[in-house]
């Protein structure tokens, strides 16, 4: 015989240990590797169910991820606006603050100018009165000499201030 054509001896013992090693195999190793099977499904399983439970939390979490910026933003905002219109009234107080003191001054400024002004033109006037006075006495010295000049002048003073007088009056 050949090698492609066993003997009938060998082809029966191939075949009972054949079915010696499957009926083993199939009592007792199967079963352990269709369990270890069973137990890597359901490991795998699990695992992906944690795996969807973990992206449905990850989704969660951003989602409040965007609401807690969201809210910040807008939190951001609110704070803006509110420094912004503090900063506002704390210039319109100072401007105004400003614009009070700067009238102040300019107020106080103008009334000590109104005074030295009225106190130059006191001096002035006091100053013109004296050199009235004396131009007058050295006019008046050399203009009354006698007593009928004198005379004169004194009614001629006279009647000046009865016209200024009834000038008042009327």
């Amino acid at each position: 015989m050949g090698l492609l054509q066993p003997e009938a001896g060998v082809l029966f013992w191939m075949t009972l240990a054949f079915a010696v090693v499957f009926i083993v195999l199939a009592r007792y190793g199967f079963p352990v590797i269709v369990r270890a099977i069973e137990e890597r499904k359901a490991y795998i399983d699990r695992s992906l169910e944690e795996a969807r439970a973990a992206e449905r939390k990850l989704r969660e979490l951003d989602a409040e991820g965007q609401a807690v910026r969201a809210a910040a933003e807008r939190e951001r905002g609110r704070i803006l606006r509110e420094a912004a219109e503090t900063r506002d009234a704390l210039l319109a107080e100072a401007r105004r603050k400003a614009d009070e003191e700067g009238a102040r001054i300019v107020a106080a400024a103008r009334e000590k100018a109104e005074g030295e002004r009225e106190a130059i033109l006191q001096d002035a006037r006091h100053q013109v009165a004296l050199l009235s006075i004396a131009i007058t006495e050295k006019m008046l010295r050399e203009r009354l000499d006698d007593e009928a000049s004198q005379t004169r002048l004194a009614e001629k003073m006279l009647d000046e201030m009865e016209s200024r007088s009834e000038r008042k009056e009327a």
